[in-house]
């Protein structure tokens, strides 16, 4: 089929297509002039993407997720939130709505549950693809009523949003206070633990009596070595003096023993002068001798007094060894004792550190979820709030008249093609061409009309009877 045949068919089935056309677009008029009118209004938010939480500074890491739009969405229409807007319209306060619920559920189920389906049926949530405003549309009957119900769901949009956020603070500070309080009571424990430590062992800073108690060692332990010398070297000197007391460098060093040794010389020096001068029964000579034997004997005598005082000084060396033994000893086991005592305070210091830090961290926590409890501030912002519409939303009678020209055209040309298949005809010397497989040369007489196009219809049909 060429272009021209499908001009002959289509002013051959004109009026198939005139009527359909008129009937489409008449038909549409009438149904778009009896529909009721609906008026749409809308309210537009804006969502704060800056991932941070107004009171606290904490980053919110999800709201950069990909499905947060699709959750507040979400969240905008569920029931919940069309409880609070059938609330706040006080739907349920009317005689009207009540009787309306009636006659509807015939008094079963909740009128609140109910007026809320009723209101999201009306619903259309639109966020943005590529900025953070969401749109939320409502549609009614009556242009006050709609904008009134868009304005409602954001509201209460808005403190479901609020709520949602600050639930699980106050529950979560309501935990941490009872864990706070805990924490508090296991610090004072510890520092009871502490101080009635403290007590008992008498120490007031460990710190300082074992820096004290350690120098008093040292001290002692340097006393101790000087001690031991002096001991040793005591003894020696005892030992030497014992043996042989003239020859010990103590007894020679003595004035007394000197003395007399210088006296004795005198003594024996004159005997010996006498014993060559007068006999051993003279007088002088007896007076002399007597005189050096007595000389004698104070030397014996005093060396022996020396020999004995070094003997107790030595003594006195070693008992003095002996006490700083003991006294280390002591001093060690004080030290000792210093020492656990400081392992064990320590441990108790940690105890009181853990309960410290434990009790701070809590007590932070506490704080923060308490202020985040509190807060009344939310990350969503009215951004146009709606306004009851001029013009009602549908029917578009403009819109739908020009579809319904569109519409009735393609069907009148399709119902004109099918007729035209059902009830084919030769309209042109290219269908009776095509009828008869021979090509045509010329036509002679008047131009064919639709008449003249039947008679060749018939004749066509009469040579194919004949071929």
């Amino acid at each position: 089929m060429n272009f021209t045949q499908f001009l002959l068919i289509l002013r051959a089935r004109y009026k198939i297509i005139l009527i359909t056309f008129s009937l489409i677009v008449l038909a549409t008029v009438i149904v778009s002039l009896s529909l009721p009118k609906t008026y749409t209004a809308t309210t537009s938010l804006v969502l704060n993407y800056k991932g941070m939480d107004p009171v606290t500074g904490v980053v919110l890491p999800a709201q950069l997720m990909p499905g947060y739009m699709a959750t507040q969405n979400d969240i905008i229409t569920s029931r919940n939130v069309a409880i609070k807007v059938v609330d706040q319209l006080k739907f349920t306060e009317s005689t009207a709505a009540q009787k309306q619920f009636d006659n509807a559920t015939k008094g079963k189920g909740d009128i609140h549950t109910w007026f809320a389906d009723r209101l999201l049926q009306g619903l259309d949530v639109k966020p943005s693809r590529e900025s953070s405003v969401i749109e939320i549309s409502f549609t009614g009957a009556d242009p006050e009523f709609a904008a009134a119900v868009a304005n409602g769901f954001a509201n209460a949009y808005i403190q479901t949003s609020l709520k949602l956020k600050v639930d699980p603070a106050q529950k979560a500070a309501s935990f941490l206070g009872q864990q706070t309080k805990e924490l508090r009571a296991n610090l004072e424990t510890a520092q009871a633990k502490i101080s009635k430590y403290q007590q008992e062992k008498g120490l007031t800073n460990i710190t300082s009596s074992l820096d004290v108690e350690n120098t008093r060692l040292n001290d002692l332990s340097a006393q101790l070595v000087a001690a031991q010398s002096q001991a040793i070297e005591s003894t020696s000197r005892q030992q030497s003096a014992g043996g042989n007391g003239l020859a010990s460098p103590d007894v020679t060093a003595n004035p007394v023993v000197q003395n007399l040794k210088v006296d004795i010389s005198r003594a024996e020096s004159k005997l010996s002068e006498l014993s060559q001068r007068v006999g051993e029964n003279h007088p002088q000579y007896q007076a002399s001798k007597e005189e050096l034997d007595k000389l004698k004997n104070l030397l014996q005598q005093e060396t022996r007094n020396v020999s004995s005082s070094i003997g107790g000084t030595a003594r006195i060396y070693q008992q003095r060894e002996a006490q700083l033994k003991a006294a280390l000893a002591a001093q060690k086991a004080r030290v000792l004792e210093l020492n656990l005592s400081r392992d064990e305070l320590s441990v108790l210091q940690r105890d009181v550190e853990n309960a410290q830090h434990a009790m701070d961290a809590a007590s932070q926590r506490f704080t923060q979820a308490s202020i985040e409890g509190n807060a009344n501030q939310t990350d969503v912002a009215v951004l146009n709030p709606a306004t009851p519409p001029q013009s009602p939303a549908s029917p578009k009678v403009f819109y739908n008249i020009l579809l319904s020209i569109i519409l009735g055209t393609i069907v009148g040309l399709c119902l004109a093609l099918l007729a035209e298949m059902m009830d084919r005809r030769v309209r042109s010397r290219d269908d009776l061409s095509n009828l008869l497989e021979i090509p045509v040369f010329t036509m002679i007489g008047p131009k064919p009309t639709q008449k003249s196009g039947g008679q060749l219809t018939q004749l066509s049909n009469r040579l194919l009877k004949v071929v």
